[in-house]
């Protein structure tokens, strides 16, 4: 399958919104006006989109001090200076396995390369994601802490890259 990556528009709000809803519990469940907030702090708001221009992934990245009050993020920006969080990445099912989420990766740290010295993320222990933990240890992410929210229903690997 072809893709392409291209910056996400405002008509892209109701498909990435349903592509981020269907990956809950992997990724956290989000408003529309979450997602249009992304589309104004985030530095990578960008989507991977077939021939005929339909989504097929969706990645959101954040620089240090943007207006987010996710703890995950927060836990990060209290802790390096320079780095490149990646907030969430959905790719639809039939999409999966194409090399779609490496390159998306890849084109954020390329787009980061200059103010960035690491790329950030956190990937769920409970729930397990084990798919998740899988493809960032193939990029050679290293587990730097943890963190439990919603009193322990959630826990997260938070998970940092040297870029370059």
């Amino acid at each position: 399958m072809n893709f392409s990556i291209r910056d996400a528009n405002v008509e892209d709000l109701n498909a990435t919104l349903a592509l981020n809803e269907s990956e809950v519990p992997h990724v956290g469940s989000i408003t529309r006006a979450d997602m249009q907030h992304f589309l104004t702090i985030a530095v990578y708001f960008r989507v991977a989109c077939d021939d005929q221009d339909n989504i097929l992934a969706v990645l959101i990245g954040l620089e240090p001090g943007a207006d987010y009050a996710s703890l995950n993020y927060r836990w990060f920006n209290e802790r390096y200076a320079r780095f490149a969080y990646i907030d969430r990445i959905a790719v639809a099912p039939h999409a999966r396995r194409l090399g779609i989420a490496e390159t998306m990766y890849k084109d954020f740290e390329y787009q980061s390369a200059n103010w960035a010295e690491c790329l950030c993320c956190e990937v769920n222990l409970v729930p397990e994601n084990p798919v998740s933990m899988s493809f960032h240890r193939r990029l050679r992410f290293e587990q730097v802490g943890t963190l439990e929210t919603q009193n322990g229903a959630k826990k997260v690997a938070l998970l940092m890259r040297k870029i370059g």
